[in-house]
C-alpha cells in the first residue's frame, strides 16, 4: 500500500472530522444523517492516519509530494 495523501489533504480531512464532531455534539445533526456522517468521519480519520486513500487509485490522484 503506497501512500498517496499529502499533509494538506490529511489536514483538510481532519478539519472535516472535527466539524462533524462539533455538529453532532451540539445536536445540529442527528438520526440517519449523523450515522452517515459518522461513518464518513471514521473513514477520513483512518485514511488520514494511514496516508492512503483507496478512492484515489482509480483516478491516479496523488497529493503527496515526492
Amino acid at each position: 500500500m503506497k501512500k498517496n495523501m499529502g499533509v494538506i489533504d490529511k489536514s483538510i480531512r481532519f478539519a472535516i472530522v472535527i466539524l462533524i464532531g462539533i455538529l453532532y455534539f451540539t445536536n445540529v445533526i442527528g438520526g440517519t444523517l449523523a450515522i452517515v456522517l459518522g461513518v464518513i468521519a471514521v473513514a477520513f480519520i483512518v485514511t488520514s492516519f494511514v496516508g492512503f486513500c483507496p478512492l484515489y487509485l482509480p483516478f491516479g490522484i496523488n497529493t503527496r509530494k515526492k
